[in-house]
């Protein structure tokens, strides 16, 4: 899944292509939640992969946590939120990008 591929892309009065901007819904905390520490060499896309057996959701995790702007690498001894409820995630992102 390619969280960019259902976004629209708009055309300017000069013919220039962009994206239209990407929303993300709210991520909620549920007692369902997962929590682990950073360790040297976590990454988002790899923790993504480990829990959701897909690393291009490492989004999901990096807006749970406030983390990731730029960058994959999960700071050492983080507590680290692993929402579960990652289906319904994306589902929802999908529907306000719809």
């Amino acid at each position: 899944m390619n969280r960019y591929e259902n976004i629209k892309i708009e055309k300017t009065e000069e013919g220039k292509r962009y994206r239209k901007t990407v929303q993300y819904p709210v991520i909620e905390k549920k007692t369902t939640d997962i929590y682990i520490m950073g360790r040297v060499g976590d990454r988002l896309d790899t923790i993504a992969h480990k829990y959701y057996k897909n690393s291009r959701l490492w989004w999901i995790i990096a807006r749970a946590n406030n983390i990731g702007n730029g960058d994959l690498v999960v700071p050492i001894g983080k507590q680290i939120r692993i929402p579960v409820n990652y289906i319904e995630i994306v589902k929802n992102y999908n529907k306000l990008n719809s």
